[in-house]
């Protein structure tokens, strides 16, 4: 495991598995510390819980998504906010039991199944601290992404695929709703982009996935 700053106030923790990478990532705000996505089960955050070390801000647990490498360690911040989209509730209880039976492999210390428990539809903002956290539906129906509009961070989930190869992910909405959330990624500010896979890369990671979609279409 790796971590990267990026920027005055965003922390990625790198994990470099066998067939994918994964990356969790901290937002230290003045009034809450962000932790978006929490992986494969306690071990995945233990590093993170390290690195706050006595912090005495609030911990805001944020799941990008229902699969199971971003939530497996939802339970370790059970007595806090835990933050989706109101459909990746749903589809987290609906699926647990399937994506802990095909990929139990994966699981990297105690999981436990904990839901969301605060949930919203389009956006929810934290002023204190400059961090948005919105709806971006393309890779899920559920996907959501945040963005800390003072270091001008986004991050985008799986929206981004987790190869530059593979920029484009597996898209379970239309390509016209994908597109959506990529112009709404294409209007803010955004310094650098952060994935639940690839690398941190710049804002004209968005340009190239249009261009790659409109290309698709065009044939």
């Amino acid at each position: 495991m790796k971590i990267e700053k990026v920027g005055k106030r965003n922390i990625v923790f790198k994990y470099d598995l066998t067939e994918w990478n994964l990356n969790l990532h901290l937002i230290l705000g003045e009034r809450y510390n962000y932790i978006v996505d929490t992986g494969l089960g306690s071990e995945s955050v233990a590093p993170i819980q390290d690195y706050l070390g006595n912090s005495q801000k609030p911990i805001i647990a944020i799941n990008t998504h229902y699969h199971w490498d971003h939530i497996w360690g939802n339970h370790c911040f059970n007595e806090y906010s835990i933050i989706s989209h109101s459909r990746c509730r749903e589809l987290i209880a609906e699926n647990w039991t399937e994506m802990l039976g095909g990929n139990a492999a994966y699981i990297r210390g105690d999981i436990k199944m904990c839901l969301p428990n605060l949930i919203f539809d389009n956006c929810l903002y934290f002023p204190d601290d400059g961090v948005r956290v919105f709806y971006t539906p393309g890779h899920t129906i559920d996907c959501i992404s945040i963005f800390d509009e003072r270091d001008k961070i986004l991050n985008a989930g799986d929206n981004i695929g987790d190869t530059m190869q593979e920029i484009v992910p597996s898209l379970k909405t239309g390509k016209d709703v994908y597109l959506g959330s990529i112009h709404k990624y294409k209007e803010l500010d955004v310094t650098a982009c952060i994935s639940g896979h690839n690398d941190i890369l710049g804002n004209d990671v968005f340009g190239k996935i249009e261009e790659l979609l409109n290309a698709e279409c065009s044939k």
